[in-house]
């Protein structure tokens, strides 16, 4: 009898978490993003290719089942910081700044938003669980990973709030990494400075325009004219101090992206080759205009006062979440809005990589990467106090752990090896539901 009783508590908690991961999914996707039955399905079969890449996709999900977590370590509701918002281990990566330093750092900011750090360094953390499982660590491995990144990441925050170092400045380059990353940052110099040009465009008759593929479409006569009538805008919306001459951000051509991404698949994408630095086509630049709508976090923290006396234009947002938490940022960074739809814009640089996965199969080198991504977490979350606040976010972080350094490592390593689990047997659920009402199998 008590062998059937719990036979039917468990079928009853599997058919509600299936209830409630459709429906979490289809609010999402079908309702906010308001994504239809094509792009939904193209996003699936992305997810699909395993429980990692389902979690990349589902972060609305993450929140809904992370703001119910009876976490003991927040910060304070008035003591916000800057979250990336989408932390997870394919979310850094080398780049360029506007000093020309090779730098590595959180990237994709599209989720930016304001809450208690703990949301970013959960994330994070099963992520690592994930990720590390993907390559073939064992729990215990995975443990210890875990416990890497969050020792990573407070010491670093301790060396803010004793002024050591300072997180306005510090930056991660070569000669402070090691293993994949500092093999990242090494190789990423030797990359030609057109490669992105050469990559996905032509020079016909001494005008170079993009080379239309199957991923990359020119925009109708319509579509083109409101990009161009917006275009003002974006440039009005550069901060003082990266503005060039007149005639630098003629637009020359501009197709749309298809098909890029997980998350933001559905949403409208273009590339658009700029004049750039001189006449002629040897200065083209091409940038990168992605659409941004309200982030996941927005649905679960109430912080829409931090734009409290204008409309939220979502893609000012992302970028301001990204001024927020990186040093020097990309000096193209702007907004712009054709109709009811909000877009941010930013250099496709040839100089953005990430570490290479064949790179972390030694737990050495596995070690030293999510070290060193523990350490860029806490400069984000330091430097976003210049933002809008009042206070000091390592000071507030470090106050929330207190002396429980040892439970706060424990809390976080026990809730995001639990929550694998449940992306695990969410993954299940998906791939059902995905086979019934999409037509998709894994592979």
């Amino acid at each position: 009898m008590a062998n059937e009783m719990m036979e039917h508590i468990l079928l009853t908690r599997k058919k509600l978490r299936k209830e409630t991961v459709e429906t979490v999914l289809s609010q999402f996707d079908g309702e906010l993003l308001d994504l239809n039955f094509e792009n939904q399905r193209r996003k699936y079969k992305k997810m699909l290719a395993n429980p990692f890449q389902f979690y990349r996709g589902s972060a609305f999900l993450f929140y809904y089942d992370a703001t119910q977590v009876p976490f003991v370590y927040h910060t304070p509701d008035d003591k916000p910081t800057w979250l990336q918002g989408d932390l997870h281990f394919e979310n850094f990566g080398a780049y360029k700044n506007k000093e020309g330093d090779i730098v590595y750092n959180t990237n994709d900011f599209d989720e930016g938003y304001l809450g208690s750090y703990l949301y970013d360094v959960y994330r994070m953390a099963v992520s690592i669980a994930l990720y590390s499982e993907e390559l073939g660590y064992s729990e215990e491995d995975q443990t210890n990973l875990l416990i890497v990144y969050l020792q990573a990441y407070y010491k670093q925050l301790v060396s803010f709030v004793d002024r050591d170092e300072l997180p306005g400045s510090l930056t991660f380059q070569e000669y402070n990494t090691t293993g994949p990353v500092q093999k990242v940052l090494q190789g990423l110099p030797e990359r030609e400075v057109n490669a992105v040009l050469d990559a996905v465009t032509t020079v016909e008759s001494g005008e170079r325009k993009f080379q239309e593929t199957e991923g990359l479409k020119h925009l109708t006569g319509d579509e083109q004219q409101e990009l161009e009538n917006a275009w003002p805008e974006y440039i009005a919306s550069l901060a003082p101090d990266n503005k060039q001459r007149d005639g630098f951000y003629r637009i020359k051509d501009v197709v749309k992206k298809l098909g890029a991404g997980t998350g933001s698949i559905g949403l409208l994408r273009y590339y658009i080759l700029i004049d750039g630095h001189r006449d002629g086509d040897g200065g083209d630049l091409v940038l990168e205009a992605k659409e941004a709508r309200t982030p996941a976090p927005n649905h679960f923290f109430p912080y829409d006062e931090l734009f409290s006396d204008e409309v939220i234009n979502q893609g000012k947002r992302v970028i301001t979440a990204q001024k927020a938490m990186q040093y020097l940022e990309d000096p193209y960074l702007g907004y712009f809005s054709i109709g009811n739809h909000d877009f941010y814009v930013r250099e496709n640089s040839p100089y953005d990589e990430a570490v290479d996965p064949n790179d972390l199969m030694e737990a050495e080198n596995m070690e030293s990467t999510v070290e060193v991504m523990g350490k860029v977490t806490a400069k984000a979350h330091a430097r976003a106090d210049e933002f809008h606040f009042d206070h000091e976010s390592e000071e507030e972080i470090v106050k929330a752990i207190g002396p429980e350094y040892n439970g706060f490592i424990s809390q976080l390593v026990t809730a995001s090896l639990q929550y694998k689990k449940q992306v695990h047997e969410d993954y299940q659920i998906f791939t059902e539901w995905c086979a019934k009402r999409f037509d998709l199998q894994t592979k």
